[in-house]
């Protein structure tokens, strides 16, 4: 019966989403007016007052309305960071914490959306593939299948070792949990700048049901239905399906589609197993796909010499060079295909001495083919790019002693086994020669295949310790030791196709494609981390702490053929962070204000990032040199009447280069290599970001609680590429989100149908930046304004 409710609810949903695209679009003035106020649940424990107020609300006969009372104090949230379940004031960690209603209020279901809602937190989003998350200005370096990423992705407890395999629409989300500064002591693999930890929701051994459907502007369409109960006194299930279309808002005018569009959808099926009270098992299967035109880029500078655009009309081709018009032409156009998934079982067992004994076990995939445009509409080059196959297998064995002691600790080993194949591609057109200035036949019509192949173990032993030692003061101290063991090798065969040519064309074809073989690469290290915490509870509701930590991870291998450094540049060194760091958390006004501040302070060694070589027309990864990343962190929470909540953060970060002596040059700059040592240059990284949210509930009618809803989100001017150039700045900006809605009570189920205005001010904006030949940018832009309608039922 409850198979036959979901799919009922997800062919209901997701077909009148379908039917009502267009008529949302027609709503558009309608739903600017009516739409208010966003929620963004930006502090660690953030108010969400309407889900308050509906919990509260009294029911039966002769009540007045669906919210009726609320507690007056800000709600607690519960985390389990440490391996055990606190609330998320009493944890001495600069931390934040969104919920479900946090998400959905602010219509954030990608991850690229998450910068608006987290604070000191930069996504760099091209696609799938070209995704980094970066906390505190560290960890930009995408698209590099051979290194993880500085921030580590968690879903459910399981590491994900491609920032991409994040790149799905949130589904049945319970909370986001994000840590910043180095990690690794309780985490399954160590990071250097923070973690992002995504919890959904587990099965329940009560019936819970609920459908959602969306549609807006831009053809936008989402049907999301999850089903959750019990088969038996021990054994419940969960179900839960998406599927979202979002048409594009760039128009290529070569053939009058319109791109940065797509679908994506998925399934999550869970099951979990308590015969007793003391064991549990949760095994999770889920599965997504995407296939779009996102990685559609603008041209965005010709950069100092405009060469790019000499080129362009030399060929014919007739580029769009005002990024305002959000116009492309191109022949061929982007196209991204992504499939994943996997499958994870976490056992925890208490055993008799109250210990607690946990296994997480998980297999994934993640398979990316891409097929990129040269952003011309006449045939330079036809595709290229690189597609990806990533394979892992991660298990994770922990033991934490009871809690109460005066020593609470926890202990364990990670193992990581990674097997990844690439494969870069090129396939030119007969005008390759004619545009990059070639001699005749050199590059022309050629097609060029490279492999890549990089095998990985890690083991890794950590534990941490909490030592109470008097009602007033803590001292944590954690340890880890990582061993990880890297193989690869990148092989690039003979271009084919093309004339047969001699002499100066032969020479710069085989510069460009020329066969090679890298041999096997070995790449072998240790890397330790270590924290050690001082916190003290000031009173019952104000709690400081003092932190110093060190964390590091491992080098990589560059998957690609490399430039004139050789074979020796394949290999990156470890990234290595110091950090030092001071907090208060604190509640007040009788717990309706909440106020968590920080400074801190880190020291990475070998930064690594992302650079372009210019020569072979690729990007790769360096150890950047050495990186300070100081700062200030504010977030507050006040709820100043009943049902009305203001919050606000605030982060200000000076990092900067503090020896970067062999940096890529601007193309401004005519030198082999450049010194960057002193400068704020790193990518993406602003020196200021900020939030204003503000959240309104009250009953309007008998039964009916009317809801209001605003975010503000800031970020200063960055640069977009790691060359520094001043023509790679991304101009700063600030988008507002808005929302009204009800909630009420009908045929047996509770409704939740809102309003809702994304980018309501119509914002031009960029989100990252990329280094294209002769001294040219491309950028992504972000999406313009959109209108849309929410219609959730819970039963």
């Amino acid at each position: 019966m409850q198979h036959k409710k979901l799919a009922a609810a997800i062919a209901a949903a997701y077909g009148f989403a379908l039917a009502c695209a267009p008529a949302a679009q027609a709503q558009n003035a309608a739903a600017l007016a009516v739409a208010a106020i966003s929620d963004t649940a930006v502090s660690a424990s953030a108010a969400a007052p309407g889900a308050a107020i509906a919990d509260a609300a009294q029911e039966g006969a002769g009540a007045a309305a669906v919210a009726a009372d609320v507690a007056q104090v800000i709600a607690s949230v519960t985390v389990s960071t440490r391996r055990r379940n606190e609330t998320s004031q009493s944890v001495p960690t600069s931390m934040s914490v969104l919920d479900d209603k946090s998400l959905e209020n602010n219509r954030v279901y990608r991850v690229q959306d998450l910068q608006q809602l987290l604070p000191s937190t930069t996504v760099n989003f091209v696609h799938a593939r070209q995704l980094s998350f970066a906390v505190r200005g560290l960890g930009n370096n995408t698209a590099s299948d051979g290194l993880e990423g500085s921030v580590g992705l968690y879903l459910d407890n399981v590491y994900l070792a491609r920032p991409g395999m994040a790149a799905f629409d949130a589904l049945d989300v319970q909370q986001l949990e994000l840590l910043r500064g180095p990690q690794g002591t309780l985490f399954g693999k160590n990071t250097t700048a923070g973690v992002l930890n995504i919890t959904t929701k587990q099965p329940t051994f009560r019936s819970e049901n609920t459908a959602s459907v969306s549609a807006g502007q831009d053809k936008y369409a989402q049907g999301k239905a999850s089903i959750s109960g019990a088969f038996s006194d021990t054994l419940a299930g969960r179900l839960s399906v998406y599927k979202t279309h979002e048409g594009g808002y760039i128009r290529n005018i070569y053939n009058g589609k319109d791109v940065q569009g797509g679908d994506r959808q998925g399934v999550r099926a869970q099951l979990l197993w308590e015969p007793d009270s003391k064991f549990s098992a949760r095994v999770i299967a889920d599965y997504n796909e995407e296939d779009s035109n996102n990685g559609t880029m603008v041209f965005y500078s010709a950069g100092p010499s405009g060469r790019w655009l000499t080129q362009a009309a030399a060929v014919g081709g007739h580029p769009i060079t005002n990024p305002a018009a959000r116009q492309v032409n191109l022949d061929s156009g982007s196209h991204v295909s992504v499939h994943q998934g996997g499958l994870s079982a976490e056992a925890n067992w208490k055993l008799d001495n109250d210990y607690k004994f946990t296994s997480i076990s998980a297999f994934r995939f993640w398979n990316f083919t891409p097929r990129n445009d040269d952003g011309l509409d006449v045939p330079v080059t036809l595709n290229v790019g690189a597609l990806a196959r990533h394979r892992q297998f991660t298990q994770e064995l922990r033991l934490a002693t009871p809690q109460g002691r005066e020593v609470e600790s926890v202990v364990g080993a990670y193992y990581y086994y990674q097997n990844l194949d690439n494969t870069n591609f090129t396939f030119n057109g007969p005008l390759a020669d004619k545009f990059n200035g070639t001699p005749s036949g050199a590059w022309s019509n050629l097609t060029s295949f490279a492999d890549g192949h990089l095998r990985v173990n890690s083991y890794a032993l950590f534990g941490q310790s909490i030592w109470h030692i008097d009602p007033k003061w803590d001292l944590t101290a954690g340890l880890r030791a990582t061993y990880e063991d890297k193989r690869a090798f990148e092989i690039r065969y003979a271009p084919t196709g093309g004339a047969a040519v001699t002499g100066a064309a032969l020479a710069s074809r085989n510069a460009r494609y020329g066969a090679f073989n890298s041999g096997e690469i070995t790449l072998n290290n240790l890397s330790p981390s270590g924290l050690l915490t001082l916190a003290y509870k000031i009173d019952a509701d104000v709690l400081g702490y003092a932190t110093l930590s060190h964390g590091e991870k491992s080098g990589g291998i560059n998957l690609t053929v490399p430039g004139a450094a050789g074979i020796a540049s394949l290999k990156i060194d470890n990234e290595k962070a110091n950090n030092a760091e001071l907090g208060i958390k604190s509640n007040f006004w009788e717990r309706r204000a909440q106020v968590n501040a920080s400074v801190f302070a880190n020291i990475v060694r070998g930064y690594q990032n992302n650079a372009y070589d210019p020569a072979t027309q690729s990007s790769y990864i360096t150890n950047a040199g050495d990186v300070r990343s100081r700062g200030a962190e504010l977030e507050t929470t006040f709820l100043v009447a009943r049902g009305f909540t203001l919050g606000a953060n605030a982060a200000f970060n000076d990092v900067k280069y503090l020896k970067y002596t062999n940096a890529p040059c601007p193309p401004e700059i005519t030198a082999t290599s450049c010194n960057l040592s002193g400068r704020a240059a790193l990518v993406n990284a602003p020196r200021w970001t900020s939030s204003l949210n503000a959240q309104f509930a009250h009953a309007v009618a008998d039964g009916v609680e009317g809801y209001f809803n605003a975010n503000t989100s800031y970020r200063t001017e960055v640069f977009g590429t790691l060359d520094a150039s001043k023509y790679a700045k991304i101009p700063a900006y600030a988008l507002t989100n808005l929302s009204a809605g009800a909630r009420f009570k009908a045929g047996g189920a509770k409704w939740d149908v809102s309003l809702w205005a994304k980018n309501a001010f119509d914002k031009l904006y960029y989100t990252s930046l990329w280094n294209t030949s002769f001294g040219a940018y491309n950028a992504v832009l972000g999406t313009p304004r959109t209108l849309g309608l929410t219609a959730r039922a819970d039963f």
